[in-house]
Formats: structure tokens, C-alpha cells, sequence
């Protein structure tokens, strides 16, 4: 930890402040020895009366002078610099768009997480929060969407705001239903107007069909193609029976029923071929994982980092203060307060 730090004060050569450790060892050893004299001689008894109290401190306060000395000279060496470092990093270029089933169904437990039983959101929920810590050089945006998207988040590099928005991934905010085409156009319409992106994309997870919305699947899909955004879809969810939440007894228990969820491959495939990306599908969080793992892997771009150093070095300073109070030592050491032999 640089102590400096906070005043813009770092060291080229910062091994060198171990020195510093040597002078309070330095100063034990001399305290054993009893305190500086300020009169040297063979035999004390006739001299006693020098001993004053105001007379006996001058030797500690050449000490002092002295370890003052040596402090600022190993500073000196260890070369303080004062000044910045600027990055400049050029972001990847890929703007992704993820567009998030909320619909009921979705509360389904199939999934696990950490070996116990958990709902499809909270599963695409932790591993979406994994996917975006990934790609910090991106701008990332959600949209979820039920019977109708609503916005959680626009493109963004602030990822830390956008994590804190992942609350807003609920069931029950907008009707239900599941309007994949609906929800493909607003992701899209969220990425068409920046041109400058090397690549945009859009990953649409649901575990329905499309059953609400006025724009069918395979529509929003064709609109993405002619803008040059890439489609990306995942179906999760198994075709088996899952527990479901209906409700809760007198007692507040939840009540499930075994509900199974009919899911559209086909169109989930059709526009994943139509968009130019890849349809996957998740069966439970380690797939899920997977899926990201591949999206991440297929949607990476390089970029630059650039970094400029501008340093004003003060070492001269701290030499020159420590060779001054160093020379003040001896001096007083051999005029007002001189030892004799």
C-alpha cells in the first residue's frame, strides 16, 4: 500500500523503502546504550555540572536530526515521482441486447443452483449477472417481456448500474403472455441507431411460444437480418412436467402442481437461421451456462488498450533535504553542541 497515493506521489523504485525499516532497529539498539550525550568524556564527576537538563537534550535532538537525515535520503532512492497514468481503452465494438422471457412460466422449478431446486428466472437471472461480468468492454442492454417488453436497462458500459437493474427482472410487472416477436423488434429497435458497432446482437431466451403481440417471430427476425443484427435464441425449460406455483395454503405454504409448458423449437430455430446466429437449448443451469460460455466466445472482438505516463520526478528534493539535514548534524555536532574527546 503506497500511503502517498492519494497525493498523486508514487516510487520507481519502491523495494528500496525496506531501508526504512533499519532506522527504528537503529534507534532500539541506541536506546540500550542509554541516551545521546551531549559531552563526551573519560571521567563525569567534575563535569557534572554541564549535565542541565536543557544542555542534556541536544544529543537526542541530533539524533533526531539524524534519522530525519536517513529517512529522507531512502526516499530519495526509492525515487518519488508525482504525476498520472491515463488508459484509454477502445471499447470491443459489440453491443448486445438480451431479451428475457418474465412470463409466468417461467417461476417453473427445474432448474437447480448450489443443489437446491430454483425457478427458471432465478437461474437465467444468475448466470445472465455471470455472462455481463464477463464482457466488461461491451455495452450490454436487457429487455424483458411477457404479453408485451418493457425496458430494464438501455446499452450500457456501466455494468455495475446495470446489475442493480437484474431486480427488475420480475414476473407479474407486465400482463402475461409471451410476445417473442414483440420483444425481438424492441431489441433490435434498441440497436439499430448506433452504426458505429462492429457487431450487434441480440440473445433472446424464452421457454414458450408466441402467443401475444401484433409482430410475429419470424418478422421482427427479417428486420434484424436487414439492419445487420445478429439473432441469438434460447429455449429454456424441459418438455417434462415441472412444479409449478399456484398458490399458497392456510398456512402460507406454497402449493405447486405439476404443469408442463408447451415450447416452439421450430420458430426459435427458424429465427435464429433467419437472424445468422444459433439456437440452443437449456434444460438446466449447467447447460444454461454452456450456452453463455458459447455466445461469449462467438461474439468477441479485440481491442486496445492504450496507456500514457506523465511523471515529474521529486526524488532531488528529498536528496537535497536529507544531504541539508545531514550537514546541519554534523555541523552542530562539531560547533554548539560539539563533543569532547
Amino acid at each position: 500500500m503506497n500511503p502517498f497515493a492519494d497525493f498523486g506521489i508514487s516510487f520507481a523504485n519502491p523495494w528500496l523503502l525496506l531501508g526504512l525499516l533499519a532506522i527504528p532497529v537503529i534507534a532500539w539498539l541506541r536506546g540500550h546504550r542509554g541516551a545521546s550525550a551531549t559531552i563526551v568524556f573519560s571521567s563525569t564527576k567534575t563535569l557534572r555540572a554541564l549535565g542541565q537538563r536543557s544542555r542534556s537534550r541536544a544529543g537526542n535532538f541530533l539524533t533526531g536530526l539524524l534519522y530525519l537525515a536517513l529517512t529522507l535520503l531512502i526516499l530519495g532512492l526509492a525515487r518519488p515521482q508525482k504525476g498520472h497514468t491515463l488508459s484509454h481503452v477502445e471499447a470491443s465494438g459489440v453491443d448486445i441486447m438480451l431479451a428475457i422471457d418474465v412470463s409466468a412460466s417461467m417461476l417453473a422449478e427445474d432448474f437447480t443452483i448450489g443443489g437446491e431446486r430454483a425457478n427458471r428466472l432465478e437461474a437465467v437471472r444468475k448466470v445472465t449477472e455471470e455472462f455481463i461480468a464477463r464482457r466488461p468492454h461491451d455495452r450490454i442492454g436487457i429487455v424483458a417481456f411477457a404479453g408485451r417488453p418493457y425496458l430494464v436497462s438501455p446499452l450500457t458500459l456501466d455494468h455495475d448500474w446495470l446489475l442493480a437493474n437484474m431486480d427488475r427482472l420480475q414476473v407479474g410487472l407486465v400482463e402475461d403472455g409471451t410476445a417473442v416477436g414483440s420483444a425481438l423488434a424492441s431489441a433490435t429497435n434498441r440497436l439499430r441507431g448506433d452504426h458505429a458497432a462492429k457487431s450487434r446482437v441480440v440473445v433472446l431466451l424464452t421457454d414458450g411460444d408466441n402467443n401475444r403481440g401484433q409482430i410475429s417471430p419470424e418478422t421482427a427476425a427479417e428486420a434484424a437480418r436487414a439492419v445487420g443484427i445478429k439473432v441469438y435464441t434460447i429455449g429454456a425449460g424441459t418438455d417434462q412436467p415441472a412444479p409449478w406455483p399456484d398458490g399458497r395454503d392456510a398456512f402460507g405454504r406454497t402449493h405447486y402442481t405439476m404443469a408442463k409448458f408447451p415450447l416452439d423449437v421450430e420458430t426459435l430455430k427458424k429465427v435464429a437461421e433467419i437472424g445468422g446466429g444459433e439456437f440452443f437449448r437449456a434444460t438446466d443451469a449447467d447447460s444454461l451456462m454452456k450456452i453463455y460460455d458459447r455466445i461469449d466466445q462467438l461474439e468477441k472482438s479485440t481491442f486496445e488498450v492504450k496507456k500514457y505516463s506523465r511523471y515529474r520526478d521529486l526524488y532531488p528534493w528529498f536528496l537535497a533535504a536529507g544531504a541539508g539535514l545531514l550537514l546541519l548534524e554534523m555541523l552542530l555536532a562539531q560547533t554548539v553542541w560539539r563533543k569532547v574527546p
